[in-house]
Formats: structure tokens, sequence, C-alpha cells
């Protein structure tokens, strides 16, 4: 076969399956009223909630779990007050501490929270971990596992149709067409995700009584903590300057201290 044919079978192959997608977004196009946008949704939530409730236990298993009664009731203290003013109280949320040298805090979409040992101690008081974990119940009410899932989905399948009706043609192309979706695609929808997350985080912390402005502290702290850092552009999560810049504009939009 050659260049030229392989070319056009990969270019009908790939018209093929972007028509199949389209045709699947319109139809999973859902709008969500928090984030005051469309969102394309694939997934269904129990399948979710499954894959995250063995996610959940598998950390629990693989990962050390902080007995400080101190730091988990901190956490629990500061998580309910949000998930009351997320008006969430409609679902079991569980909270675990992690020992871990790198400040980090994750959700599940079943309700899940872990914070890690060192993110605590960046957290200098209860407005700043409010901060982290009104970040992550943001995540679950804008549903972005959901819709991450779909868009790295959909991604995979215009992919593998390009290969498989490209023959060897494919192989060219593959490693940079892998590249240039997630670094055009996937990765910028990620930290679109997250700056979204710290909006509706600072909502739920006002709402909770807490200091929006914490926020900003206490990404400054983290930025200190991150030197050397991937690039903005290659990286999941916008770079600290940029989340920092975006918080203050939310917060002096909203008239919030």
């Amino acid at each position: 076969m050659s260049i030229r044919q392989a070319k056009s079978r990969l270019r009908r192959a790939g018209i093929g399956m972007t028509v199949l997608v389209a045709s699947a977004a319109l139809a999973a196009c859902a709008y969500n009223e928090s984030l005051g946008r469309n969102q394309f949704v694939l997934m269904d939530d129990s399948a979710l909630l499954q894959s995250s409730q063995a996610a959940w236990q598998e950390t629990l298993r693989t990962q050390k779990v902080s007995n400080d009664r101190t730091m988990n009731t901190r956490v629990r203290t500061v998580g309910d007050r949000l998930v009351a003013a997320a008006g969430l109280q409609d679902r079991t949320w569980t909270y675990a501490v992690f020992e871990a040298d790198a400040p980090n805090a994750f959700v599940l979409p079943s309700g899940h929270i872990g914070v890690t040992t060192s993110l605590l101690r960046i957290a200098r008081n209860d407005d700043q971990l409010a901060a982290v974990i009104g970040h992550e119940i943001g995540h679950v009410v804008a549903r972005h596992a959901a819709e991450r899932t779909s868009t790295s989905t959909a991604a995979s399948l215009i992919l593998g149709a390009a290969q498989s009706g490209a023959g060897d043609y494919a192989q060219a192309v593959q490693a940079f067409g892998g590249l240039g979706a997630q670094l055009g695609v996937l990765l910028p929808f990620s930290r679109r995700h997250e700056l979204e997350a710290d909006r509706l985080g600072v909502d739920y912390m006002v709402r909770a009584g807490y200091r929006a402005s914490e926020s900003i502290t206490l990404w400054e702290s983290m930025a200190a903590q991150n030197a050397g850092r991937t690039p903005e552009f290659t990286s999941t999560h916008p770079s600290d300057q940029t989340r920092i810049a975006a918080l203050r504009a939310y917060i002096s939009e909203r008239g919030l201290s």
C-alpha cells in the first residue's frame, strides 16, 4: 500500500469515527448548573461509584493511614461543614489521613476524601484546609471524573480508529497522535477542571463561614514547595501562579475577603 493510499484510509477512518463521536457527544451533552456550561458525559454514575469504592479500598490497603486523632478530627470537622455548604448531605462521606511526605489531597465520586499529613502541616489553619477540601468537593459537584473519563474514551476511540484503518502508516503517526491528544485535548481540559473546582471550593468555603482569601495564602505556601515543577503545558494541573491569579480575580469579582 502506498503512503497516499494509507493517508486516504486514515482520513476516511478518522472522519467516520469523528462523526460517530460527534453524534455521541450530542446525545451525551448535559448542562451542569453549578458550572454554567454543558458537559460531555458518556459515563454512567453507577459505574464510577463502583470503581471508586474499589479504588478507595485499594488505597486503604496499600497506603499508610494515620491514626492521629487530632488530624483526623480536623479533616472530618472541616469536611462535614463544607459538605453541608455544598448541599451534599444526601450521601455518605468518608475521610482518611494518609502519612506521606508529598502534600496532596484527592476525592473519589463515591464520597471518599483523602488528605496527606504533609498537606495538613502546610495548611496552617482550618480556612486553608477548607480551601483544599472545598476544591475536592467541587470536583464531585462538577462531575469532573465522569467528564474526564468520557473525554479520554472519545479520544481513544478516534486514535484507535485511525490506527486500524491506516495500516502501517498509522504506526508513523501513532506516537505523535497520542501525544497530540494529550497536549491538545486531555491535559488542558484537566487544567480547566482544576480551576473550576477552585472556584466552587471558594463558594463552599464562604457558605461554611471560612475566609476565601486563605485559599490564596495556601497556594502561595504550596508554590514555595513546588520549585522546579513540571511546566504547565505538560501538566494536568495549572501552575501555582496561574491558580493564584485566577483565585485572586474570582475572589475580587465576588467581593469576598
